[in-house]
């Protein structure tokens, strides 16, 4: 793995073996916080009631839209129970060398150093507000009994993970979102739009992060 600066000063990894980024090399932070807290969670948050908000993540990666939500909801008291799927966790030598300590609270990073490998065995208490678990098992193997309010869909692209991106995937993944539920993505292409028009859902293709046109976001009927 080796890491990458970004447009905007933050680190990503670059993953050989697949051959991509995990992150925008236009800017690692703007992207997780334009694609998915922007357009994902706060859309969320304004449609719905309660303090409480369920998101699951596919591809946990670096963990950095975990880090910057759990952020976000401590900040404005919102309780937080967040999944991520991830079937090839990043090892805690590479994961705490990201640097991304710089854009969340000190408690948050020492909470996240702590629970990091808790939460890869079962959901873990991060915070008072905050439950992280981690499903170490690629998507169609993942479960739940648990409905979410927020789908971050941040596999790697299709081009290089087109498996990530079949019908049956997105079906199975979009099988645990809640009604009125939202479904982000930074990608968009037509055959993303058909599948989520025929899986129920309401389509949106709105403003991208920078160095992208468009994104995807969808709502689920």
């Amino acid at each position: 793995m080796q890491f990458v600066i970004t447009g905007d000063g933050s680190s990503t990894l670059y993953h050989a073996q697949v051959g991509e980024h995990y992150h925008s090399k236009h800017g690692a932070f703007q992207e997780s916080q334009h694609v998915f807290l922007r357009s994902g969670l706060e859309c969320s948050l304004q449609n719905r009631e309660g303090e409480t908000i369920a998101v699951l993540e596919v591809g946990f990666g670096t963990g950095l839209n975990f880090l910057l939500t759990a952020d976000y909801t401590d900040t404005h008291g919102i309780t937080l129970e967040y999944t991520g799927v991830e079937a090839y966790p990043l090892s805690e030598d590479i994961i705490f060398k990201t640097g991304y300590d710089n854009f969340v609270k000190p408690h948050i990073w020492e909470s996240f150093q702590q629970c990091y490998r808790k939460a890869q065995i079962a959901p873990t208490d991060f915070t008072a507000t905050v439950q992280l678990e981690i499903a170490v098992q690629k998507v169609l193997e993942f479960s739940s009994a648990q409905q979410f309010d927020v789908i971050y869909f941040d596999a790697f692209a299709a081009i290089h993970q087109p498996e990530m991106w079949t019908e049956e995937t997105l079906a199975h993944v979009s099988s645990f979102l809640k009604p009125g539920g939202v479904f982000v993505t930074y990608a968009i292409t037509g055959n993303l739009k058909r599948t989520m028009k025929a899986l129920g859902f309401t389509i949106e293709k709105i403003p991208g992060a920078p160095g992208k046109r468009e994104m995807l976001r969808a709502t689920k009927l």
